[in-house]
């Protein structure tokens, strides 16, 4: 804030002698703060605590450079040439000002928290590289399972996938058709060969032929349909 109010203080910039020979007050402010009080004139501007305000007005707010200048108005006229021409002094002054101590304050209690944050991170530092050699031991071995395992269980669900799909399950009952359909004849051929008797065909012969037709008509119906 008053760094604001003084404008750039650690440019040294010292004024013209006049021309006439008068001697002035060699101020290392800025001539923007210096014009203010040493006018070009032939003779040198008294300081004054207004004279201290008028640079940077319009920066800083009015509330601050009003309590600013009731702690210069009370200063003698040397007191503020020497803060114009002596950069201990003005520093001296300017860090006995209310707003100057707040703020270095604040400072302080950022800087203190920043260094507990520090101390705080760098005791967990231990616990972090535990945990990452932890992390890197299960990457390269419980993971290296895990993942095994899911290919395999991958493998799996595609087998039972394609085992499962319309054109299998339609393949399968045909086959089951087919097998129903070849035991009939081998009944049958039996019956002919008087391997079985006549009841004892048509008990088997009577199951056989309604499982097959059962398989039939799920077979056409899987084939009409939108499967």
């Amino acid at each position: 804030m008053f760094n604001r109010f003084w404008g750039s203080q650690d440019q040294q910039q010292p004024q013209t002698r006049p021309q006439d020979g008068s001697s002035q007050t060699q101020s290392w402010y800025p001539p923007s703060v210096s014009a203010v009080s040493s006018p070009s004139s032939s003779r040198p501007a008294t300081p004054n605590a207004s004279s201290f305000a008028l640079h940077s007005s319009s920066h800083v707010p009015p509330s601050e450079a009003a309590g600013v200048i009731a702690v210069l108005k009370d200063k003698s006229v040397d007191e503020l040439r020497k803060l114009l021409s002596d950069k201990d002094a003005y520093h001296q002054f300017l860090h006995s000002l209310d707003q100057v101590k707040i703020q270095n304050n604040l400072k302080d209690e950022l800087c203190k928290e920043n260094m507990q944050l520090v101390e705080e991170n760098l005791q967990k530092e231990p616990r972090i590289v535990e945990l990452r050699n932890q992390c890197r031991i299960i990457r390269t071995t419980e993971l290296a399972a895990a993942q095994e395992k899911l290919n395999e269980l991958e493998k799996q669900k595609e087998e039972m996938l394609k085992l499962n799909s319309p054109s299998s399950l339609l393949q399968r009952i045909q086959e089951a058709m087919n097998v129903t359909e070849e035991e009939s004849e081998n009944l049958h051929q039996q019956l002919l060969d008087r391997e079985i008797d006549l009841a004892g065909f048509l008990q088997k012969y009577k199951k056989l032929r309604t499982a097959y037709h059962r398989k039939s008509l799920i077979h056409l119906a899987a084939k009409t349909s939108n499967i």
